[in-house]
């Protein structure tokens, strides 16, 4: 779709400060992904306590800790990552897109889910043993909750968004799946 290939299309205007997101894109990608993310991550954990957890108060420290993992983590690697995996497998036909989507669920999925799990356990002040059990006894159903949205997600996003316009794409969807990923990880 040229209005996400092309940064210079903004159906009219529809998205505004999308031409200033590109420019960020351009100049500071690493920086522009990293607050992309902990947007993503604060609003799904906010919209978690708020609607679904429905606390009679806000967790700030968990609000916190999950943006500042959007920021740390998740910005800088995606970028990284869907640079490099582009850069390895190239196009949008239909064993293309599979490959991407295995790739990304299959490999990418589990150690994301790990080092999610480690981070939550290393802000809570937990064991290395601790942790190692939360990995045991959650990752699959992590990996489960993924595999039910990711890999649809994933076949729209190598297929029709660029490169440059993953991760603003993925954090869109990821708001939802952070509300998902928010409870499991204050289970």
């Amino acid at each position: 779709s040229p209005l996400f290939r092309d940064s210079q299309l903004t159906r009219g205007g529809a998205v505004p400060g999308w031409n200033a997101y590109n420019e960020q894109l351009d100049k500071n990608p690493l920086t522009a992904k990293a607050f992309t993310s902990l947007a993503g991550f604060f609003l799904g954990d906010l919209l978690a306590q708020l609607f679904i957890v429905k606390a009679p108060t806000l967790d700030v420290r968990r609000l916190i800790t999950l943006s500042i993992f959007g920021f740390i983590y998740h910005g800088p690697s995606g970028h990284y990552f869907y640079n490099w995996l582009d850069s390895k497998i190239q196009g949008t036909d239909g064993k293309t897109v599979a490959t991407k989507v295995a790739i990304d669920q299959l490999i990418w999925c589990p150690i994301f889910m790990c080092v999610f799990f480690t981070y939550l356990g290393l802000a809570a002040g937990d064991s290395f043993s601790v942790i190692g059990n939360k990995i045991k006894s959650d990752l699959f159903s992590a990996m489960q909750g993924s595999w039910k949205i990711w890999p649809l997600v994933h076949a729209v996003n190598f297929k029709f968004i660029s490169t440059k316009h993953r991760l603003v794409f993925i954090n869109a969807v990821q708001i939802l799946f952070n509300m998902f990923l928010s409870l499991l990880g204050a289970k």
